[in-house]
């Protein structure tokens, strides 16, 4: 995911040419030349362990909260995990949650594994994709049919703008960041809301393009009208 969107802040030099090659030499992906900065800025990345947890901390999830990782292989292994364990040391996977006999028949099958994840994200109390891509969409839209369970989506362009003033010191984690993540993010829980259909002006099969994913979002169409999913 890192290769192929071409994010590459917080990892050492080493790494980020590892994941250029990695991109330059994967043929299907037509778009080579990234500017990781720009994409960041963009909101375009996905958010890192450590501001996954600065994220959640911020939203008011205390330290004592269980966290599971819906993900394959990190990259850089469990050290790009320790800015997250710090604030929140209940962090759990497939690994730890099943034996290795329940967990034999998947081993090898990244599909199988990734099909767990998926339920467990689709089943769970809360879901906070760190990136929009394809399987977080999916949880998104089926959590919204089985009725709008709460999913909190990042925003990423506002996040990393308060993620920088942190890092820069020109503001610390505490009330007054909290108070601005939880504003930013009080409309994007999950709340029913109609898809968002193509942008104006836009004629075609590109059209298409720029029309909110069926799957991501299925309401009003396949979501039946009731008090509980009454649009706001």
């Amino acid at each position: 995911m890192l290769a192929f969107t071409g994010c590459t802040y917080g990892l050492t030099d080493a790494e980020s040419e590892e994941l250029r090659v990695m991109r330059e030499s994967t043929s299907h992906w037509k778009i080579k030349s990234i500017n990781s900065t720009e994409q960041r800025v963009e909101g375009l990345c996905p958010l890192t362990p450590k501001e996954v947890g600065i994220f959640l901390k911020g939203l008011g999830y205390p330290e004592s909260t269980v966290i599971y990782i819906a993900a394959g292989e990190i990259y850089g292994g469990d050290d790009r995990l320790l800015e997250l364990k710090s604030r929140f040391p209940n962090l759990v996977f497939k690994e730890t949650l099943a034996g290795e006999e329940e967990l034999e028949g998947f081993t090898g099958h990244a599909t199988k594994t990734a099909a767990l994840d998926y339920i467990i994200s689709v089943e769970s109390d809360v879901f906070v994709p760190s990136h929009s891509g394809n399987m977080a969409r999916a949880v998104e839209g089926h959590r919204r049919f089985l009725g709008h369970r709460r999913t909190i989506t990042p925003d990423r362009k506002g996040l990393v703008k308060l993620f920088d003033k942190v890092e820069r010191g020109q503001m610390k984690e505490g009330a007054k960041f909290s108070n601005l993540v939880k504003a930013m993010h009080q409309d994007r829980q999950g709340a029913p809301r109609r898809r968002k259909g193509p942008a104006q002006g836009i004629k075609g099969r590109a059209r298409f393009r720029t029309e909110e994913a069926f799957y991501e979002n299925p309401y009003p169409e396949c979501i039946c009208s009731s008090k509980e999913h009454k649009e706001p």
